[in-house]
């Protein structure tokens, strides 16, 4: 045993042979000090300055003045090292921000960061592109449980930011994400193992998209998940705000079998006030979540609203969408529809299929700055709405207590507001009366707060919930959805808070509550120029049925994607994201601790991509300059292939050929890649 070393690292004793660096003798005794150049097949090269440790005690009870670094520090009997001192965390944040502020690339892709609930667009999408459906849910359920609902109902945020648009038009990743779902629902669905059951039981308040994928999350983390809902059926604003023009229910219910087939247990008309108490369930389970959702309309404020004949949106459609109640007959009547968002589409085009005459849609605003998804409103015009812009109710008439009309204010645009959309501003004076039988109002929604004695609200009549922890001002009650802070937004937001809170709520049930907390990502700027290289390919379209046909019935207006259209729309992917994001030591390294590398921003160097070696692409930009992949070549290959060209700053590695015979070498080898600690290289199919 002699020639065994006995130190001491992070307060645990390890031991090594002589010889051993400081970090071999970490990693030996299970214990992982950060480095980026390192590996056990090189030499110790010390270049990224990520393994730095303090000697607290050098073996006669003084310290050493100066860090170390482990890679090329021998280990010394009776040395009393940590990495995780102030002054090593001082160092290393340093390190990390001196690369990170050179690093050129996207850890993620814009699309997914753009997604409220962060799915992997990229992912699921490559997956469909190679006709993996079972896959693509896989990765999609990592982030919600709905996907063949919501990729129906989705405004597609993610769209927006897909740089596919700088060439020529984004990739419809909703559409792919219903079309894989639809696919995978149909057979061998795809169902996530649940973990060791907890002991701990939760109640969801609430089964709309909210509730049921807190629900579902929480259930897969072991816990035993209760879910109350005032409905007849589950599904909340996707069952009873959404027509079955847009969702059939079938398919809302196959998902929600789904979600119960892994253990959750789901009961209906449970009213909370009513039928139970907010304190009983406090009382019953170790964590309430409240998903109660905002049912009720906002109103004009104008006068006539109390007239028989003037409806809330949502009251609107909740006998409409679900197929519950009795669908109203408007024919021969005239009906005013007032907002400009997506439930104002569904309610006109709704009436539209109940038989109305006609269907104004009145908006203060212009088309240009309607919120609602585009193909809504071309869609709800090709099946007859009218559309009245730059108008605002300012009175409703009526006659016997009914609705005879709606005077409206006509507006004109004055300066861009807190949104970026141009103010209204009314025409002093100016005005017009549109005769109407019915004024839906679909200009918001709120919170009804019944049942919820106790719980703090804002001043919007919102439930307050802390935006890092969801949790309320009561005791182990959480709150996700609509119903909170700044009130009603699209369902995959809802989807994506329900989702972070699981993770808290699951932390707080194992004894220390984890708020959620942004991790940091690299990111760049892409420009149409730098893209212009690119093969334009047309974007898929939808096929529909006929306008003349869908508007007298509520059958599902999309026919949906054939498998040839689907894979092939998904194969126009730039996959913009890093595609060794997952595996990356940079990243979560620099996810360890606060790091601003925008503190230390100056000039980079130019980034390039090459693919001389044929099989593996090389990405400069993300290149932090480690050397493991020279070392490695030069050392284990013996090819030296790769080689530092340049000196200081602008310095690059770039493959030397010799003979063609080396471009078969790589091919075999590939030990760079796969020691490439950022990303870097990439290896190519072929």
């Amino acid at each position: 045993m002699s020639n065994m070393i006995t130190m001491t690292i992070n307060g645990k004793i390890c031991q090594c042979e002589a010889g051993c660096s400081i970090l071999q003798a970490a990693a030996i005794n299970g214990l992982e000090i950060p480095s980026l150049c390192n590996d056990a097949s090189v030499k110790a090269y010390g270049a990224c300055g990520m393994c730095a440790v303090e000697v607290l005690d050098n073996g006669s009870g003084k310290p050493l003045p100066k860090l170390l670094r482990a890679c090329s520090a021998k280990a010394v009997n009776g040395y009393v090292v940590r990495y995780d001192t102030d002054r090593v965390n001082q160092a290393r944040k340093i390190a990390l921000e001196l690369l990170m502020s050179d690093h050129i690339g996207d850890c993620v892709a814009p699309c997914s960061l753009t997604c409220p609930a962060g799915t992997d667009c990229q992912g699921y999408v490559k997956q469909i592109a190679q006709g993996d459906y079972h896959k693509a849910m896989e990765i999609v359920k990592e982030k919600l449980p709905l996907p063949a609902s919501i990729g129906r109902v989705c405004p597609h945020p993610c769209e927006k930011q897909c740089r596919r648009g700088l060439v020529e038009a984004p990739i419809s990743i909703a559409q792919l994400k219903a079309f894989a779902a639809d696919r995978d629902l149909e057979c061998d669905t795809y169902r996530a193992q649940c973990a060791p059951e907890s002991g701990k039981r939760v109640a969801v308040v609430g089964g709309g998209p909210a509730g049921l994928t807190a629900a579902y999350f929480l259930r897969r983390k072991g816990h035993a998940v209760t879910v109350l809902d005032a409905a007849q059926k589950m599904g909340g604003m996707l069952r009873y705000g959404i027509p079955a023009y847009r969702l059939p229910k079938p398919v809302l219910d196959r998902e929600i079998e789904e979600i119960a087939a892994t253990g959750v247990v789901l009961q209906n008309g449970v009213r909370l006030g009513e039928d139970i108490t907010l304190e009983q369930l406090r009382s019953d389970y170790d964590a309430v979540i409240l998903a109660v959702g905002a049912w009720q309309s906002m109103q004009m404020g104008c006068t006539g609203e109390d007239l028989e004949g003037v409806i809330g949106g949502i009251t609107f459609l909740h006998d409409i969408s679900s197929g519950e109640g009795t669908r109203p007959d408007l024919r021969g009547k005239s009906v005013a529809v007032c907002g400009g968002g997506n439930t104002a589409m569904d309610a006109c085009r709704s009436a539209v299929r109940c038989g109305a005459e006609n269907v104004y849609v009145i908006y203060r605003r212009t088309r240009e700055e309607m919120p609602a998804d585009p193909v809504e409103i071309a869609e709800s015009m090709e099946e007859g709405a009218l559309y009245k812009y730059l108008t605002n109710p300012a009175e409703i008439l009526g006659e016997n207590g009914k609705v005879k009309a709606v005077k409206l204010q006509v507006m004109e645009l004055g300066e861009p507001d807190a949104s970026g959309r141009r103010s209204p501003v009314p025409v002093a004076g100016k005005f017009e009366v549109l005769p109407v039988d019915m004024v839906i109002m679909a200009i918001g929604q709120k919170l009804f707060p019944e049942g919820l004695s106790g719980i703090a609200l804002t001043r919007k009549g919102t439930i307050a919930a802390d935006e890092a922890t969801f949790a309320t001002n009561l005791e182990n009650v959480f709150a996700i959805g609509d119903a909170t802070n700044r009130g009603a937004d699209i369902a995959i937001a809802a989807i994506g808070e329900a989702n972070r809170c699981a993770d808290v709520v699951d932390s707080a049930l194992r004894g220390a509550m984890q708020p959620v907390k942004q991790p940091f990502l690299s990111k760049r700027v892409v420009t149409a120029e730098m893209l212009a290289d690119r093969l334009k390919i047309a974007r898929c379209q939808m096929p529909t049925r006929d306008a003349a046909v869908r508007r007298h019935d509520f059958e599902e207006v999309n026919l949906g994607l054939t498998e040839e259209t689907a894979r092939a729309e998904a194969k126009r992917c730039l996959e913009c994201g890093c595609h060794d994001y997952a595996d990356c030591k940079l990243i979560r390294y620099a996810n360890q601790q606060e790091i601003h590398p925008e503190r230390l921003a100056g000039q980079k160097r130019a980034a390039e991509m090459e693919r001389k070696l044929e099989c593996i692409e090389r990405n400069s930009g993300k290149c932090i300059l480690c050397g493991l992949c020279v070392r490695v070549c030069e050392e284990e290959a013996k090819q030296g292939i790769l080689g530092l060209v340049g000196r200081g700053f602008t310095t690059v590695i770039r493959p030397e050929f010799r003979e063609a015979a080396t471009i078969a070498v790589c091919k075999e080898c590939r030990k760079c890649v796969s020691l490439c600690p950022t990303g870097a290289l990439k290896l190519l199919e072929f």
